[in-house]
């Protein structure tokens, strides 16, 4: 079977054997809170089913994770590293935004800090060194995927205006071995931003091939 996400399964390759697992279960989880989201027309019940996300997460601390398969790889792979289930809240707290009425450029800029926070979690996973740009990485990578999807002209610009210096900031920086997997998710992020909108992404595009290959041996 065709796997619905090949360049990730590629970068997750440039994970760190011990910190892959993490990555993909948080993948999972930022899948769970999209399909949510888009299987939500009430923003009232989208609400109160972010809530039981943000409480399910938190509960991860102190018991066992019920029988729902992204919890469990949360708490298997992500919980048991140090990272916290109730500090991934905000990453729920960013896809809460998209229920706002009005996605002015201070909602999209909250949607990007919380859903971005996803990379710092990965960081603190043994996924990252201090020197990568984990928070910038993330929110552009949030912001620019958002902007794909947004069925808005004018809220996809400016969810664009907004990840490009995020993108750039991060893809002007050397990455760490360890971080190599949310650094090349950035630059693949900032590729898709000069995509036109609602144009999908050319996935495994000798372009894009080799630019992730390049990043891999250099970190840049």
């Amino acid at each position: 079977m065709t796997s619905p996400h090949p360049e990730r399964d590629l970068v997750l390759t440039y994970a760190p054997a011990a910190g892959r697992p993490a990555l993909a279960a948080l993948l999972a989880l930022d899948d769970a809170l999209a399909q949510l989201l888009q299987t939500t027309r009430e923003p009232a019940l989208g609400q109160i089913r972010l809530a039981w996300w943000r409480e399910r997460l938190a509960d991860l601390d102190v018991k066992p994770p019920p029988a729902e398969p992204v919890l469990r790889g949360i708490a298997d792979h992500v919980v048991s590293q140090g990272v916290s289930g109730a500090s991934l809240a905000p990453i729920v707290d960013g896809w809460e935004v998209l229920l706002e009425e009005a996605l002015d450029a201070d909602a999209l800029r909250r949607f990007g800090e919380g859903r971005g926070h996803l990379f710092v979690a990965a960081g603190s996973s043994s996924m990252g060194a201090g020197t990568d740009p984990l928070a910038e990485a993330g929110q552009g990578w949030a912001l620019a995927d958002l902007a794909r999807h947004l069925g808005t002209v004018g809220d996809a610009e400016i969810a664009r205006d907004l990840a490009r210096p995020l993108l750039q900031a991060a893809t002007t920086r050397r990455w760490s071995g360890r971080g190599r997997a949310l650094g090349a998710i950035a630059h693949l992020a900032l590729r898709d931003l000069d995509l036109p909108a609602g144009t999908p992404a050319p996935i495994g595009s000798p372009g894009r091939l080799l630019r992730l290959i390049w990043f891999r041996l250099s970190g840049r």
